[in-house]
């Protein structure tokens, strides 16, 4: 293989994974900031450190197969780098009176990480408790959140009416919960 298609494969890895990651960590990155300004800029200089040191990601990624493994790795990694722009960007706005200082930016740090591990644990509950339900019960319950698709669009296609669906959908949404409670309890 020659240098050129592994630099490619190495942008195209990147690149993929900060598009599926990217609203992470601006989500982290704005809950480390006192306001949204200065959001945007330190999405690209930290996308941009990121991309300058993805050699060291890659060297310390174990390689996971799985995508999910590797998306959290990198979300972390990321997060990380992003922190210390924002410290960075902090100190460059001392003079405005709105700065975090150090400390409390280190602590909004571990709360933000903490949420995101919570959101991922949220997110494998959600779906091992969405794959147990039936295929109809599965495309009703996501219709509302499919572009396209809808309850009416069901029930015109089922012969069913609406009102009937949209009380089914309410119960199939109250056993979502209760399956995604019941897996969190058991994760803690």
């Amino acid at each position: 293989m020659d240098k050129t298609n592994s630099q490619d494969d190495r942008y195209h890895r990147f690149v993929g994974l900060l598009a599926r990651n990217d609203q992470a960590i601006r989500r982290f990155i704005r809950s480390l900031l006192p306001s949204s300004q200065g959001v945007d800029d330190v999405v690209q200089e930290t996308a941009l450190e990121c991309w300058r040191k993805f050699s060291d990601f890659e060297s310390s990624d174990s390689g996971h197969p799985d995508q999910a493994q590797g998306s959290d790795e990198f979300i972390r990694w990321a997060c990380v780098i992003a922190r210390f722009k924002v410290m960075s960007c902090q100190r460059d706005w001392a003079r405005d009176r709105l700065v975090f200082r150090e400390h409390v930016l280190e602590q909004l740090a571990e709360a933000a990480f903490e949420r995101i591990e919570n959101r991922d644990l949220e997110r494998m509950a959600v779906e091992q408790c969405l794959s147990q339900l039936a295929v109809e019960s599965r495309r009703l319950l996501l219709s509302v959140y499919r572009p396209g698709d809808s309850v009416k669009r069901i029930a015109r296609e089922s012969g069913e009416k609406s009102r009937r669906l949209y009380s089914k959908m309410n119960g199939l949404r109250k056993q979502l919960l209760n399956c995604v409670e019941r897996r969190l309890a058991e994760e803690s």
